[in-house]
C-alpha cells in the first residue's frame, strides 16, 4: 500500500466524523465562556504573579485562547504528564516534559481541555503542593458530567462549560488525535 492509500482512509474517515458530529458548544459559546472565565481568574489572581502550566497536549488551545484575555502580569510554562505509558490502566505519574519554572511559593493555575475522571489532573495538582506552591487552582474549559470522578467531589476551579457524558472531541481535545482544531465542542454520532 502506498502512502497516499494509507493517508486516504483516515482522512475520509476524519472528514466523515465532522459532516456527522453533534455540535455540543459552538464556537461563540467557547468564547463566552472563555471571557467569563478570564474575569473569575482576573479578579482572584491578578495581584498575585501567578504562573500558568498548560497540560500538553489537550489544553494548547485553551491556554491559547485564555491567556491574552488575561490583562495582568503572569508566567507561562507547560508540563506533559501521563499516567498510562502505553498501557490500559494509570500508574505513578511520569512526566514527559516536567515544568521549568519553578512553583515554590507561587500561585500556580493548571489549565487543561477537559476534567474528565480527573487522575491525571489530580496527580498533578498533588505535585504541584509538594512542589511547594503557595495555592494551586485548575483552568478547565470542560467538566464532563458523570459519577466517575477519581476523586470524589474533584472540580475545576475555573470551568464555565458542562458536558453530558459522550466522547467529545475540537477546542483542545483530539477523536483519534485529529479534530483538537475544530471551532467549538463536538460529540460523534452515537457516542
Amino acid at each position: 500500500m502506498s502512502r497516499l492509500d494509507h493517508d486516504a482512509h483516515p482522512l475520509a474517515e476524519m472528514r466523515e466524523v465532522m459532516e456527522n458530529a453533534d455540535c455540543l458548544i459552538s464556537q461563540g459559546a467557547v468564547e463566552r465562556a472563555l471571557d467569563r472565565m478570564a474575569d473569575e481568574i482576573s479578579r482572584d489572581l491578578g495581584d498575585k504573579l501567578p504562573v500558568f502550566y498548560c497540560v500538553m497536549n489537550g489544553g494548547l488551545i485553551t491556554t491559547g485562547h485564555l491567556l491574552p484575555r488575561l490583562g495582568f502580569p503572569l508566567e507561562v510554562d507547560y508540563l506533559h504528564a501521563t499516567r498510562y505509558r502505553g498501557k490500559t490502566r494509570g500508574g505513578e505519574l511520569f512526566w514527559r516534559v516536567s515544568p521549568e519554572v519553578p512553583m515554590a511559593g507561587r500561585h500556580v493555575v493548571i489549565v487543561d481541555d477537559i476534567l474528565d475522571e480527573g487522575a491525571t489532573l489530580a496527580a498533578i495538582l498533588d505535585y504541584c503542593r509538594e512542589a511547594g506552591a503557595a495555592s494551586v487552582s485548575t483552568a478547565v474549559l470542560v467538566d464532563k458530567q458523570h459519577d466517575r470522578k477519581a476523586v470524589p467531589g474533584l472540580r475545576a476551579d475555573y470551568c464555565s462549560l458542562e458536558v453530558a457524558d459522550r466522547y467529545v472531541f475540537g477546542f483542545g481535545m483530539d477523536y483519534k488525535g485529529y479534530w483538537r482544531n475544530a471551532p467549538g465542542i463536538f460529540a460523534p454520532k452515537g457516542m
